[in-house]
């Protein structure tokens, strides 16, 4: 049960909060926006489960600059074990390389979006009917999930939240929005620094408490060389910035490297 009045809140939102940077960044954007939020972070036997951790530090953080975020986290990590996929499965490794890259796909868990979805919009569905209030559900999908990942489609969640909208009732009071739809990780870290100087937090900080990598260690440092954080660094480097979060290797090396990805993709194909 919700236990806090909201009486005097008029906008609400529910998000699933995985701990990397698109997630959190989607998080900042709804905070700027008035936006009181409910937050799930999903336990699904991901080998890179650091980033539940690190959604949590942020979430400390912020409240500490007393932004009040109702925060859950779900273990579907039995369920999820009858999924195949290099991010879940111990007896397959994560693919390197740029993340367009064919090998790429191995990372692909069936239905988790779905099932992530599902799970967010009964939430939203069950939020609307505690407060009286309507509930934007919001994803941090990106255009650069796109080609690997056909669960981040426009297609996709169209079509799903159709089948949601026909399932329920009351789902009048609850609505999508997809913001980064249309948007690569740069255009998503500039939305994320505008957050960050209208709700006067720290841009590295923040950051700093992100993870994208699939393959982090047994540390929780990032690899720099999974498709995630090519992508990632990318983007950084896009801006100008030295990403905060710590590699395997130094900054200058993974950048080196990540560069040299991406030239290569885009000379074959």
């Amino acid at each position: 049960m919700v236990q806090e009045s909201y009486t005097k809140v008029n906008k609400f939102a529910a998000l699933c909060l995985s701990g990397g940077m698109d997630s959190t960044s989607l998080l900042l954007k709804l905070l700027k926006d008035n936006y009181k939020i409910f937050a799930i972070s999903y336990d699904y036997g991901q080998k890179h489960k650091i980033e539940i951790q690190k959604a949590k530090k942020n979430i400390q953080y912020l409240q500490s600059k007393n932004y009040n975020i109702n925060h859950k986290i779900i273990d579907l990590s039995d369920c999820v074990k009858l999924l195949s996929s290099s991010i879940t499965s111990s007896d397959i490794d994560i693919p390197e390389g740029h993340y367009e890259e064919e090998n790429m796909k191995s990372t692909f868990v069936p239905n988790r979006n779905a099932i992530f979805s599902s799970i967010l919009y009964g939430y939203a569905i069950t939020l609307s009917k505690q407060l009286n209030k309507k509930i934007v559900i919001s994803l941090g999908v990106h255009s650069g999930d796109h080609a690997i990942y056909p669960d981040c489609r426009q297609e996709f969640y169209k079509k799903l939240f159709d089948s949601f909208t026909e399932g329920n009732w009351d789902s009048d009071k609850v609505e999508l929005i997809l913001p980064y739809l249309k948007l690569d990780k740069s255009k998503i870290l500039v939305d994320a620094q505008k957050s960050c100087e209208k709700l006067n937090i720290d841009f590295n900080t923040i950051f700093k408490n992100t993870i994208t990598s699939y393959n982090p260690n047994e540390n929780g440092i990032s690899s720099g060389k999974s498709g995630s954080d090519i992508e990632r660094i990318l983007a950084f480097n896009k801006l100008g910035l030295k990403d905060p979060i710590e590699y395997t290797e130094s900054w200058d090396m993974v950048l080196k490297n990540a560069v040299k990805v991406e030239k290569k993709f885009k000379e074959t194909n």
